[in-house]
């Protein structure tokens, strides 16, 4: 019997799969590998300041419902979160982004605040939907700010008229990049966001990215316009499985496009074609990358020098801080 190139049949059929698995282990290889790539040396990653300037925290310690006014750390500075000064300095310091949280008033404007009871900051009792703006501008969201237990409360008095709306944010910073974290679940607060950016040029709607509540205001917000950056934690969630699962091949799926994607640094190195050849198939996407320092928390920031240190010189994209003041581009570079 002819035996043919490869011998007999069965050998055959052995050493064509072993020559498939190698070509394709090959091709993963090159088609995500950095080796051979030379990143532009303009390209470096950019700082993202959660809430502006604010006071900080033990992110380890906290989970949903935690009261982080009481656990701050001895305050440095008298800046206070998702205000207009915190958001100054932010970019004063080297910010290329900021991110702030966004709530609906009782008489449907987006406040800037956190937390789903005013208790904590404020010390008044009920929502932000509980109250209209100007009631909200009387609130102090400094009161309720504590480091030593509630012996003393250094910010008291300081946060007087100082909750804005979105509007005064874009008015006062109209050309900045911007992180927009809805944090209610009432589509009423989508629709007036929505309603808010619709006269934005696209050009502006780039510079922001929008994280959501809730998949159903994710959805809502896609529907008015597909290429704004929308992520919920489920669409994160999707993204990261579909781009692992196919990613290798270089195809970025639907649900990896015109998003948001906020990934700890521990995770990230196992995406194909970290982090150079990655980068540039999340801009090609329209979709923009914040990489975190924590291990499960998306709030826990590159907060010092020497965490920096730990970030890929090929990441060109966003990094997650809570301490830029500690961190600016000025202080990490000497």
């Amino acid at each position: 019997m002819h035996k043919g190139f490869f011998g007999n049949s069965k050998s055959s059929k052995k050493k064509l799969v072993l020559i498939s698995i190698c070509l394709l282990l090959l091709f993963m290889f090159v088609n995500n590998t950095n080796a051979f790539t030379t990143p532009p040396s303009s390209k470096r990653y950019s700082f993202l300041a959660h809430r502006g300037l604010a006071q900080t925290f033990d992110e380890s310690q906290t989970n949903w419902n935690s009261n982080t006014a009481t656990m701050i750390d001895e305050p440095v500075h008298d800046y206070i979160e998702n205000t207009i000064p915190s958001i100054q300095a932010a970019f004063d310091l080297g910010a290329t982004a900021v991110e702030f949280d966004v709530k609906l008033s009782k008489d449907g404007q987006l406040a800037l605040f956190h937390d789903a009871t005013l208790q904590y900051r404020c010390g008044v009792k009920g929502e932000v939907q509980d109250y209209t703006m100007s009631e909200l501008k009387q609130m102090d969201v400094g009161f309720g700010y504590t480091a030593d237990g509630g012996k003393t409360y250094p910010l008291r008095g300081k946060g007087v008229g100082l909750m804005p709306t979105i509007n005064e944010v874009f008015n006062t910073f109209p050309d900045k990049e911007f992180v927009i974290e809805v944090k209610d679940g009432k589509m009423e607060t989508y629709e007036v966001l929505w309603k808010f950016l619709s006269s934005f040029p696209p050009e502006r709607l780039k510079q922001l990215s929008i994280c959501c509540a809730n998949d159903q205001g994710a959805d809502y917000l896609r529907q008015q316009n597909a290429e704004l950056k929308i992520m919920s934690k489920n669409s994160l969630i999707t993204a990261l499985i579909t781009y692992e699962l196919i990613g290798w091949t270089g195809y970025v799926p639907s649900s990896m496009q015109n998003t948001e994607l906020r990934i700890p640094l521990r995770y990230a190195r196992f995406l194909w074609g970290w982090p150079h050849k990655f980068m540039e198939r999340m801009e090609k996407s329209n979709t923009r990358v914040e990489l975190t320092a924590g291990k499960e928390s998306l709030s826990e920031g590159f907060d010092t020098v020497e965490s920096t240190k730990d970030i890929p010189d090929e990441y060109s994209g966003l990094v997650w801080t809570n301490k830029i003041n500690e961190v600016n581009p000025a202080t990490v570079n000497n």
